[in-house]
């Protein structure tokens, strides 16, 4: 019998005791359902999540503040130290907490540690209004350090670091006030952006809308290049006489080459030197490990309805050796091998997989597609580009040939006594 006899057979004889064989793929059903919907709740909040974390910087930056100095918070002021440079407000520590802001010459000696490869000041702006088209001005801010992030794109490109021109990307939310009838008609127009100065005169700066993005939970505000950021900066310092040479926060780009192990080295040779140096990971690598343990723990009560339909696959196929003993006897007496025969009932384990997982998916796809939907116009309309559930094709893939892999192996008991019958023996059964 050849291997395409095989598998025709396997499929007729799965369906001979329709009953059995439904029960048994119900309850793989189950458990493939089940996996499915947990891998792309997994899925959908981790792309969500990853968005997020894209919004507050790149994986190759380092946010770098002088370091906390917490041993006198809760203890009343701080008694002043004119030889140190200016404080700023810390969100790095306790309540209380102060950090010196950072100065030019903290600036070069940030760049000269071994493993930076550059090193650039945060100048914040604080910009009164944006407007189109000499339209309603609506009041606005800008994400500091939208420089080196990456934002959450409707519509078009993320922003040029290194152009000359200055660069907006623009929040979903702004674009139909402003009077564009989309986001990808946002995208190439010039805006006016209005910011005063120390000595309260009105200055306006032009940029050019390079894309449009979703807002994020993490961080408030537009998208930014550094050449906006520095027209901004020079309005925004017009009325003062000395240019400013302190800053709360730096940015600084590492080797991307480099191992955790030497990221780790290089955070403790900035501390060594006096500063405080934490990547994206730093501040939300638990946020990552919280899901992963939801959906582990979630993906654990899958495999438990799997084991328990693993052993339905072993009591319906045991079931049907035990009826067709004298017709396992007649076909190994008309000379079908041992192997064949294992070999036929493996296939049927393998079938009885495939209906289950593939079913159980497929359900799991539409059914929680159109959930997905419901919820992103509903109750996480709040959340702009959450998709709760997203089914990847591999995930899913994954899981069918998981399913199919576990009835196989659920099936090999049957079939090695299948295989083992005497021929002589099972055709005297009665």
């Amino acid at each position: 019998m050849r291997i395409k006899d095989l598998v025709a057979t396997a499929i007729s004889n799965t369906f001979r005791s329709k009953l059995r064989t439904t029960l048994t793929v119900l309850a793989i059903f189950v458990g493939a359902f089940t996996l499915t919907l947990t891998n792309a709740v997994g899925a959908g909040v981790s792309q969500y999540v990853d968005a997020q974390v894209g919004a507050l910087g790149s994986p190759d930056v380092f946010i770098i503040t002088q370091a906390t100095d917490a041993s006198t918070a809760g203890d009343g002021p701080v008694e002043f130290d004119a030889s140190s440079s200016a404080s700023v407000a810390s969100n790095q520590g306790p309540p209380g907490t102060t950090t010196k802001a950072l100065t030019d010459a903290d600036l070069v000696t940030i760049g000269a540690t071994a493993g930076i490869e550059s090193v650039d000041p945060i100048r914040s702006v604080q910009p009164d209004y944006i407007e189109y088209d000499s339209g309603t001005p609506y009041e606005f801010s800008i994400n500091a350090t939208s420089a080196v992030t990456t934002a959450d794109l409707t519509a078009g490109a993320q922003l040029d670091g290194g152009a000359s021109e200055a660069q907006l990307v623009l929040p979903d939310t702004f674009v139909l006030p402003l009077g564009f009838a989309s986001a990808e008609d946002a995208v190439g127009a010039s805006v006016s952006i209005g910011i005063t100065d120390i000595l309260g005169e009105k200055h306006t700066v032009d940029a050019t809308v390079v894309g449009v993005s979703l807002e994020s939970l993490l961080a408030a505000g537009a998208g930014a290049n550094d050449a906006l950021i520095a027209e901004l900066a020079d309005a925004q310092s017009s009325g003062i006489d000395t240019a400013v040479t302190s800053y709360g926060v730096a940015v600084a780009h590492f080797d991307t080459t480099l191992s955790a192990d030497a990221i780790t080295a290089l955070k403790a040779d900035l501390a060594t030197a006096g500063y405080t140096a934490r990547t994206i990971e730093d501040q939300l690598g638990a946020v990552q490990t919280v899901i992963n343990g939801i959906v582990g723990v979630l993906n654990a009560f899958a495999v438990i309805a799997l084991i328990a339909a693993a052993f339905g696959i072993i009591n319906t196929l045991l079931m049907s050796v035990q009826e067709r003993t004298r017709e396992i006897g007649l076909m190994k007496a008309m000379g079908m091998s041992s192997g064949k025969v294992y070999t036929l009932f493996s296939l049927e384990a393998i079938v009885i997989g495939f209906l289950g997982s593939a079913i159980g998916a497929g359900v799991a796809i539409g059914l929680g597609s159109a959930l997905s939907a419901a919820l992103s116009q509903g109750l996480l309309s709040g959340l702009p580009g959450l998709n709760i559930l997203l089914f990847e094709p591999a995930s899913v893939t994954f899981v069918i040939g998981l399913v199919m892999l576990i009835a196989f192996l659920s099936g090999t008991l049957p079939a090695q006594r299948a295989a083992k019958q005497n021929p002589i023996e099972s055709l005297r059964y009665e």
